[in-house]
């Protein structure tokens, strides 16, 4: 069974494997290289049992996941306390289209929904679903400030951004963020200075595209997917990998090849 990890202080500990929910809800404009069906409300159950079964606590959604929170808050086995639910504020997907409110009258707007949805009465993490430009929106934009607030009073256990910038993920941990969600992998590494203050800071990293979005096979023509979880889980400021599959078979091997990079 794979060693949960700490995220930062908050109490919360995570599997080193998370799963992401983006192909639960949307099949739209998604960067995939092969287009895929909505999974049935059996397979969503299946699937979220085995993840469970296989030692998968870290749940990753989002407002833009189109039906993700809704199915997961509709779906999840076992009890809520023993997941780890990570959703995200700032994008909203509808009719083919992002739109991006950052404001506090739409973050707050954002997590009551999300927590409706989810059937739940706090968010174990939430994170700034970033439209690229990280450093304005922490800045500028009343989101962090809210999130902050919304936390002090127990709806949300992190606070975290999902960044497009190292400039972005760095900013966030100076103002207080507990999280980051960042982009990393044997063929991306520009990110890798975020991993690396995060050990320094003790945070946590939930690394994305680790798969580089199914393109990987591209780049490593033998074993991709334990060449890119060794290579991400070498770094000390890897919290958990997320990622995203509807297909069991693909995710006992992932859990296999982390257990074996692990030594679980």
């Amino acid at each position: 069974m794979m060693e949960k990890r700490p995220v930062a202080n908050t109490g919360i500990a995570i599997s080193p494997l998370g799963l992401g929910t983006v192909k639960l809800g949307r099949n739209q404009g998604v960067k995939y290289p092969q287009g895929f069906e909505l999974p049935s409300d059996r397979e969503v159950r299946e699937l979220l049992a085995l993840a469970f079964d296989l030692g998968i606590n870290l749940l990753d959604t989002a407002p833009a996941y189109g039906l993700s929170e809704a199915r997961i808050g509709k779906l999840l086995p076992n009890s809520r306390h023993e997941w780890v639910i990570e959703t995200k504020v700032g994008e909203q997907f509808a009719d083919g289209v992002s739109r991006f409110d950052f404001s506090e009258q739409g973050t707050r707007r954002s997590v009551e929904n999300s927590l409706r949805l989810l059937k739940t009465d706090y968010l174990d993490m939430v994170l700034i679903h970033s439209d690229g430009d990280d450093v304005r929106i922490l800045q500028q934009e009343a989101v962090l400030d809210t999130l902050l607030q919304m936390q002090q009073h127990g709806w949300i256990r992190a606070v975290g951004i999902s960044s497009k910038t190292v400039e972005g993920a760095l900013l966030a941990y100076a103002l207080g963020c507990e999280v980051v969600m960042a982009a990393y992998n044997p063929v991306y590494t520009d990110e890798l200075p975020v991993l690396e203050a995060a050990a320094a800071q003790n945070k946590a990293v939930l690394v994305k595209k680790a798969f580089a979005s199914g393109h990987l096979d591209q780049f490593a023509a033998k074993n991709p997917v334990e060449q890119a979880l060794s290579f991400i889980l070498a770094q000390a400021g890897a919290t958990s990998v997320v990622l995203g599959t509807l297909n069991p078979k693909h995710l006992r091997e992932n859990v296999a090849v982390a257990s074996a990079v692990l030594g679980a």
